[in-house]
């Protein structure tokens, strides 16, 4: 990486023939009106410095010339060594829906695979419910070591029904804040805390041309005080120059009319690495439309990443072709520390102030000062509110355990019905069909005892006398015994 002109030497020591020149300041007018500009919350030096000139008079301040070198002009120098042997750590969000080159364009922005080649694809990855998912990665480059964050939200705007989509993202956001707030309110804090508070979120646009979908005028919407949202238009080589121009202006349009706020880039006149464009000019291409591609590709000689179509390349780092190149440059190289200001300076002191603020108040209290009397005119409403509805919802409860209720009843009367219809179908057909066979039976019997000139009871008697000479016996002794008394009968007459 090329070093611009104002960037301190590595060794941090001055040239002895070079006289030290020291750092631009800002003046407290410039960061005044900055402060009001974005919307950053008052200096406390700021608040007391009228009670301040009140109490004393400062002398007045004098500027004398040095006869030679003292080297307090070496204190950058210091805070530089300082700054690098304890490095950095940025935060960075990425939100969109699956599909639309997330981990593409990290890994194309840093130069680096933190999405590795085994990390899934977006059919793999997509969630039923929103989820978040971070990894750490450190990265070198020359003597400065970068701690990059990245947090992910696989899941978001993949479901049918995205209501609240958006709380899992701001839970994670008020959660860094709030361990943030914990490290620095502790007894016994400590010197290098790691800062784990988002600084960044890249906002995906898919690239339909039609403007921002209620979805992410919504996102954008609940997270645009919390964080530093940069929107970009993903997958810019979908659409032709003119589509995309039209497309940038319906954004910013919305934008404007649904009063969203974004990070806006502070001016600034660092060129970037290619020098054909300002900050200011980098500044007009926003929202910045992307391509990002890890694949190398030769055109003309010269080996440049981009992404090969059968009519051409589109070129990820030619500022003619997407924004890229100024994406990078105003995201990491001009504005990294500025998005890390902002965030400590404005986000995190809006959260700590309404966290701290609250702490001292009871909840019911916090939203109004109102009157005791009135309070309990309006507690006792509420409360009237919250037993009526209590009431119709039990009611509610009620009825609806008396329809179940009813309804398993009928249910058990309707199968009892029908296992008693389908039982006596079944007797009936079971009496039928013994009544059948009982008739074929007697008729059988009568054509038996027609052709053979013999009944079956007197069949059987003879059979028995055959078998038993006893009943033999005891059926003759039976029949003169009938014949005797008969006789008897007939004499008494």
């Amino acid at each position: 990486m090329q070093r611009s002109a104002n960037e301190l030497p590595a060794s941090g020591v001055p040239e002895a023939t070079a006289t030290p020149t020291p750092p631009p300041t800002l003046s407290k007018e410039n960061f005044t009106k900055r402060q009001n500009d974005r919307g950053d919350p008052p200096d406390p030096v700021d608040r007391f410095s009228s009670k301040v000139d009140r109490d004393r008079t400062l002398p007045e301040k004098k500027t004398k010339e040095l006869d030679g070198y003292v080297g307090f002009a070496n204190l950058p120098n210091q805070v530089y060594r300082k700054a690098v042997k304890k490095g950095f750590d940025f935060t960075l969000m990425v939100v969109g829906e699956s599909g639309l080159g997330k981990s593409t364009l990290i890994n194309s922005m840093f130069l680096a695979d933190i999405y590795s080649a085994d990390y899934p694809g977006p059919s793999q990855r997509i969630k039923k419910t929103v989820q978040v998912e971070t990894s750490r990665t450190l990265l070198k480059e020359n003597t400065v070591n970068l701690t990059l964050t990245i947090v992910d939200t696989p899941g978001f705007g993949d479901a049918v029904d995205n209501s609240n989509c958006w709380q899992p993202i701001i839970d994670y956001i008020q959660s860094r804040y709030e361990e943030f707030l914990n490290a620095e309110s502790r007894v016994n804090r400590k010197t290098q805390a790691l800062d784990t508070r988002v600084h960044c979120c890249l906002y995906f646009i898919a690239p339909s041309g039609h403007g921002l979908k209620p979805l992410d005028v919504e996102f954008m919407q609940r997270l645009q005080d919390k964080v530093n949202i940069i929107p970009v238009i993903a997958k810019a080589d979908t659409m032709t120059p003119e589509e995309c121009a039209h497309f940038k202006k319906q954004i910013l349009n919305e934008l404007a009319q649904h009063k969203i706020k974004i990070y806006e880039f502070p001016d600034t006149e660092e060129d970037t690495e290619g020098g054909k464009l300002n900050g200011k000019k980098l500044k007009d291409r926003v929202p910045m439309a992307i391509v990002g591609s890890n694949t190398v590709v030769e055109v003309d000689g010269k080996k440049i990443r981009g992404r090969k179509y059968p009519w051409g390349v589109a070129e990820v780092e030619n500022l003619e072709h997407c924004d890229f190149i100024a994406l990078r440059d105003m995201l990491i190289r001009t504005h990294l520390q500025d998005l890390k200001d902002v965030t400590n300076n404005v986000h995190y002191e809006n959260y700590r102030c309404r966290k701290l603020a609250g702490l001292g108040q009871d909840p019911k209290q916090r939203a109004s000062n109102k009157n005791p009397l009135a309070q309990m005119e309006e507690e006792k409403r509420e409360h009237d509110i919250k037993m009526k509805k209590m009431e119709t919802e039990m009611e509610q409860v009620f009825e609806m355990k008396v329809k179940e209720k009813k309804q398993k009843l009928l249910d058990s009367e309707a199968d009892l019905q029908r296992r008693h219809e389908q039982m006596r179908k079944t007797l009936e057909v079971q009496i039928k069909e013994l009544e059948d066979k009982r008739k074929a039976l007697e008729a059988e019997k009568l054509a038996w005892e027609q052709s053979n000139g013999v009944s079956l009871e007197e069949l059987r008697r003879r059979s028995l006398e055959r078998e038993c000479p006893v009943i033999r016996a005891r059926s003759a002794t039976v029949s003169r015994r009938h014949s005797f008394q008969h006789r008897s009968e007939c004499k008494q007459q």
